[in-house]
């Protein structure tokens, strides 16, 4: 049973190397280890329509990391990513979100467990139900919410990932 579950996401450049990237860089994190990987998604933006589409996909992963630890590390492998926050939901070349934490349901102004609009979002949703059909995730169900929202900005790719695949591996082609 994994720890954690963290969003993956990109629009700019290559944004499948861009998502490896990051999630062998995940692998990488002290005492962590990725123990799923849903296929990836392409996606309609969300809340600023005026840029490309994006590849998403979730990750759960086992970590002794806590959960401001493992969130300050996924803004570390963002900014290494190039990541630059000028419009609010705008282009970026990778975007991780920590999306649930097992146990862990807070709200402290920097972090909010889980997600708080994870629910809303069928990119988040989609490959979510592609890792854990049953419509539960760390105790946390979401699979109500999905039935509810509209699933057709949300279009599958041929493409899988998996940690150490890097990009001349057939694992993402």
């Amino acid at each position: 049973m994994p720890d954690a579950v963290i969003g993956l996401g990109a629009n700019l450049g290559d944004r499948l190397a861009a998502l490896q990237a990051a999630l062998d860089a995940i692998s990488l994190l002290p005492g962590t280890a990725v123990t799923g990987v849903s296929k990836v998604y392409e996606t309609d933006p969300v809340g600023y329509d005026n840029q490309p589409e994006f590849y998403n996909c979730v990750a759960a992963v086992n970590t002794q990391l806590s959960p401001r630890a493992l969130l300050g590390a996924l803004l570390g492998i963002e900014a290494a990513a190039g990541r630059v926050r000028l419009i609010k939901n705008g282009p970026r070349t990778l975007d991780l979100d920590l999306l649930l934490y097992e146990g862990a349901a807070f709200s402290d102004g920097e972090l909010t467990l889980p997600h708080p609009r994870m629910l809303e979002r069928a990119f988040v949703l989609v490959p979510l139900a592609a890792l854990f059909p049953e419509g539960t995730a760390l105790s946390f169900p979401f699979g109500e919410a999905l039935g509810r929202l509209d699933r057709t900005g949300v279009r599958p790719t041929p493409h899988r990932l998996s940690p150490g695949a890097g990009p001349g591996s057939d694992e993402h082609v």
